[in-house]
């Protein structure tokens, strides 16, 4: 889930797309961020277009609003995070046990706190087309505790608590425990290949072939 003002992210991992497991997500992610939500504009998967989740936001009061179908650049600001916030990371392994599952949410929540406190983002200020050539302006950039901070949406014990949290933050420990996580990650999943199919002789096939059709 990504904020579209700020480009705070928060990730999370879910076991399958069923609606009980998309709506903890959900919640988890919505409890991780600084400000109440206000909103969801989510795609048109049918994890997302279900009843539960309408009634999920009906009774918290947010509003669902979702992506025309076909447009996939609706949905820029959270797609724009595939590489740097999760490929990146975890790369294109397949997971899908409980331990796999476990180990990629402890590497959100680690890379949430590096990312949304620290790493500094450019957003698109106007994007021009000269004949053939497109001329993008960016702002400043700015972290997305930046860009929270000039909002002027948080209380005053909450961006107390950021700060502290923000000046306790250890790059380098941040960094080391993802590394560490991530390679458990690569290991647990490269774990369940099989042994390398046999190769077949297929000089000896040919031969029986040839043997039977005379």
């Amino acid at each position: 889930m990504t904020d579209v003002a700020t480009g705070w992210t928060i990730n999370r991992s879910v076991r399958n797309k069923s609606a009980i497991r998309v709506i903890e997500a959900i919640e988890h992610c919505c409890r991780q961020f600084p400000f109440p939500i206000k909103g969801i504009d989510s795609d048109n998967g049918s994890e997302f277009i279900n009843a539960d989740l309408l009634e999920w936001c009906v009774a918290k009061k947010v509003t669902f609003t979702r992506s025309r179908p076909g447009n996939k650049n609706d949905g820029c600001h959270v797609e724009q995070k595939n590489w740097t916030h999760v490929r990146e990371l975890v790369g294109y392994l397949r997971f899908d046990t409980e331990a796999e599952l476990e180990v990629l949410n402890a590497i959100w929540i680690l890379e949430q706190n590096y990312t949304n406190l620290l790493l500094t983002q450019q957003k698109l200020v106007t994007r021009t087309r000269v004949g053939s050539k497109v001329i993008k302006r960016h702002d400043t950039a700015q972290s997305p505790y930046q860009r929270l901070g000039a909002t002027g949406v948080l209380t005053p014990s909450k961006k107390a608590a950021l700060t502290r949290a923000r000046n306790t933050l250890r790059p380098g420990h941040h960094q080391a425990e993802i590394t560490r996580l991530t390679t458990q990650l690569q290991r647990l999943a490269l774990a369940k290949t099989g042994p390398p199919p046999r190769t077949v002789n297929r000089a000896f096939n040919e031969r029986r072939e040839a043997r039977g059709s005379s």
